[in-house]
């Protein structure tokens, strides 16, 4: 028996050296490949999609702004800012997003060498709406802009960066197609909203936004008269929130013109599914 055992020791001895070994080999490996990856800093999640598909494996990506926060107010972590002091590069939206505002020149004090991406380079902005991203069109502009700085980066994987974003542009431009599809026929194309995030996607494709807040102002009197007044003969009165706000003004809203409240993401952590879902809820709002 104690010899039989004897026999036995070397051979679970190696069998647990070697999986030791393999696991020390694959973790150096993980580690190497995030090393090697070029670290990516964005101030708000549609910009993190934008990256990752025109970077895919080549990118290590931060949101400054996370999910459920808002860029109106949010202010970064530690933890953030020292992913900001080892970025390579720092893609702002480029607009007058109150984060940026407040944050961008603190940011680029922690890291003179990062490279800083205006990913809204031209685009026609309209006035100080800064929320450019939610029109695909747009998006085409934002992730080419996106693409290039990744190739001034990191120029000797220039084809697979092109090729990355060649391959989401032609998606953008399906969601473009999809979305003319579906809004094509309404005879009344009119949809409130809290929060007046949705101009972009209004002027694209011939809609109109009936906004309650004014540029970030409390809600008056006046304000939820003017809404009742232009909501009058629409069918479905419903006021779409932002998950990132309090629904309490909305709230008051929808009771004051006998409608609902939905909720609807201006900024989409997974761009094409998300964007579609909120066509869908447009199209539904607006039969």
């Amino acid at each position: 028996m104690i010899r039989r055992l004897a026999n036995r020791i070397p051979r679970i001895v190696i069998f647990l050296l070697a999986i030791a070994a393999f696991s020390l080999t694959w973790s150096c490996g993980k580690k190497t490949a995030e090393v090697s990856r070029l670290a990516v800093v964005v101030s708000i999640l549609p910009l993190a999609d934008f990256v990752e598909q025109a970077g895919g494996d080549k990118v290590n990506v931060t949101v400054m702004v996370p999910p459920g926060a808002s860029p109106h107010s949010y202010e970064p972590k530690p933890s953030q800012l020292v992913a900001v002091s080892k970025a390579r590069m720092f893609v702002e939206v480029g607009t007058d997003v109150e984060f940026e505002l407040a944050w961008m020149d603190k940011l680029m004090k922690i890291n003179k060498d990062m490279l800083v991406v205006n990913s809204s380079q031209g685009i026609r902005l309209m006035g100080k709406d800064p929320h450019v991203w939610l029109s695909p069109s747009n998006a085409k502009k934002m992730v080419t802009n996106i693409c290039d700085g990744l190739v001034s980066l990191d120029p000797q994987n220039q084809d697979y960066y092109i090729t990355n974003k060649n391959k989401f542009l032609e998606q953008l431009d399906e969601l473009d197609r999809n979305t003319r599809e579906r809004l094509n026929g309404l005879t009344d194309r009119r949809f409130i909203v809290y929060h007046p995030a949705w101009g972009y996607l209004a002027r694209d494709y011939d809609l109109e936004q009936i906004a309650v807040e004014e540029e970030g102002k409390e809600t008056t009197a006046d304000n939820i008269k003017e809404v009742v007044d232009k909501s009058k003969g629409m069918r479905h009165k419903i006021v779409f929130v932002s998950p990132q706000f309090s629904t309490k003004g909305a709230e008051v809203v929808a009771h004051e013109i006998g409608g609902s409240m939905e909720l609807l993401d201006p900024l989409p952590e997974h761009y094409l599914a998300d964007m579609r879902t909120v066509v869908g809820r447009l199209v539904q709002a607006m039969r």
